[in-house]
């Protein structure tokens, strides 16, 4: 047998060394008490924080006869969107976001008269209440306009988000109408009850609107009809005997027979109470400045108030006197819904 060469030897001496050293270090250590260990465990991502409860809007679809549920703010879009020119002043938008929010807020935390609406609505979407369009619907009355105007529309919108109009902390009767005749209306001289913040101001601006004069022709025997009068073929077809501090007609008289003003523009479907009339051959022809019932915030004098330099705030302030802009509870109005 041949003899083991150095190098060999040497090379087996490491070899051995590399077994022993680390089992003679960790010697010391395994023979003590075990105070602990390392544990393995995932760690759980933390879970996002939920939304604050939001407040959903049941509209009936008056002409699909089926309910459409939403959240209160994409109601709010459908309605602004509905009920003003998206070509308006953005901040004549956002005065109707306001208006067009605090109207559906108060609606949901008091209790209608639920005869009128189908069950499962809380709201239809007429101007029985407010008059609302989803997306699919404005995009087919916009046609190309239709991006532009939503995002504008949407903008308004979401920066007044929650904010509501409010009297004594209590959201108001946000009403509101297309055009006035120079003047707001009390509203006890339109409809029956006093209300501190619905008060005539004046409202220069409407006097450029499209819809500030109107004129409506009627036969005497239409006019006759309508109003359940009989004015002959003498000059005296009626007096106005009084006017609203809205300088709207309060009073008239027909041949004997006294109406309201309001009366008159119902019976005679007339755009406004500031009317008046003459007649020619055998027609009477009507005329009346200003579009609308004439209490709230007028929207053509929003805009004419935008284009002036005004935020919305104080155009809401302007129209509906004494009020401040708070933000909506969601838990408030659905413990009163219920």
């Amino acid at each position: 047998m041949k003899p083991l060469k150095p190098a060999f030897i040497f090379a087996s001496i490491l070899l051995a060394l590399s077994f022993t050293i680390p089992a003679i270090l960790v010697l010391p250590f395994t023979n003590g008490k075990t105070m602990g260990e390392l544990k393995e465990q995932k760690e759980e991502q933390p879970k996002q924080a939920k939304n604050e409860s939001i407040t959903e809007v049941a509209v009936f679809r008056t002409s699909l006869n089926k309910i459409e549920t939403l959240p209160l703010e994409d109601y709010v879009i459908g309605v602004v969107a509905s009920e003003m020119p998206a070509d308006f002043e953005k901040e004549a938008l956002k005065a109707q976001a306001l208006a067009a929010r605090t109207y559906i807020v108060t609606h949901l935390m008091s209790t209608p008269d639920k005869a009128s609406i189908p069950e499962g609505a809380d709201i239809k979407d007429t101007v029985d209440h407010q008059v609302y369009k989803n997306k699919s619907e404005l995009k087919k009355q916009w046609g190309k306009d239709f991006d532009w105007k939503y995002k504008k529309v949407e903008e308004a919108v979401k920066e007044t988000a929650g904010e509501v109009l409010t009297f004594n902390d209590k959201p108001i009767t946000a009403s509101f109408f297309s055009t006035s005749n120079g003047f707001t209306e009390n509203a006890e001289e339109y409809w029956k009850n006093k209300i501190p913040y619905l008060k005539s101001v004046k409202s220069p601006w409407d006097v450029k609107s499209p819809k500030f004069n109107s004129q409506k022709v009627f036969t005497i025997s239409e006019f006759e009809q309508k109003l359940g009068v009989s004015i002959g073929n003498g000059k005296d077809i009626g007096t106005v005997t009084s006017r609203t501090e809205g300088k709207k007609v309060a009073t008239v008289k027909i041949n004997g027979k006294s109406f309201t003003g309001r009366e008159i523009r119902e019976k005679l479907d007339l755009r406004s109470t500031d009317f008046n009339w003459i007649r020619k051959g055998d027609s009477i022809i009507v005329t009346t400045k200003g579009f609308g019932h004439g209490v709230g915030m007028s929207q053509y004098g929003a805009n004419g108030m935008a284009k002036e330099g005004k935020k919305y705030d104080e155009i809401v302030t302007y129209y509906y006197q004494g009020i401040s802009i708070s933000k909506f509870n969601n838990d408030e109005i659905k413990i009163a819904s219920k």
